[in-house]
């Protein structure tokens, strides 16, 4: 299971630190001064749920470099897939905070929260509700 998990979180991790490298950027443009109160809080918090996923990501791989060899692997085991659980969480806050704020200067148009809230439910089909539909459907005991 170990494996696994690290090859998942692999894939997670990626996408994580590039959004968050890419939000620590936005700060240093031009445009960044010209953001309404709302967006910058909408910034703020985003950059922190990025940094937050990105720590809870990346948890596994320390917790597996500081517990290898101390026969802990089921607990092990336990904890990373807990992180990573916490960290997908996070990584979806920060994609659907991202997104609203990118759209909201983009078109400052009424629509914006119904196009990320379309998102976000396109997110929970695709990372819950079928992952669970199919756990439940196909699990042979």
């Amino acid at each position: 299971m170990w494996g696994e998990l690290i090859q998942e979180i692999r894939v997670a991790q990626t996408g994580v630190q590039i959004l968050f490298g890419f939000l620590l950027t936005v700060v240093f443009t031009p445009r960044f001064v010209d953001l309404s109160q709302a967006n910058e809080t909408i910034y703020i918090v985003t950059v922190v749920l990025g940094a937050c996923a990105t720590g809870a990501l990346i948890g596994p791989v320390s917790l597996h470099r500081l517990v290898s060899g101390r026969r802990v692997k089921t607990q092990a085991v336990r904890w990373a897939s807990r992180l990573t659980l916490v960290g997908l969480s996070l990584l979806f806050a920060t994609m659907i905070a991202a997104l609203l704020l990118v759209l909201r200067v983009a078109t400052h148009d009424h629509y914006v929260p119904y196009l990320v809230a379309g998102v976000a439910a396109w997110y929970v089909l695709c990372w819950l509700v079928l992952p669970l539909w199919t756990r439940h459907r196909y699990t042979v005991e």
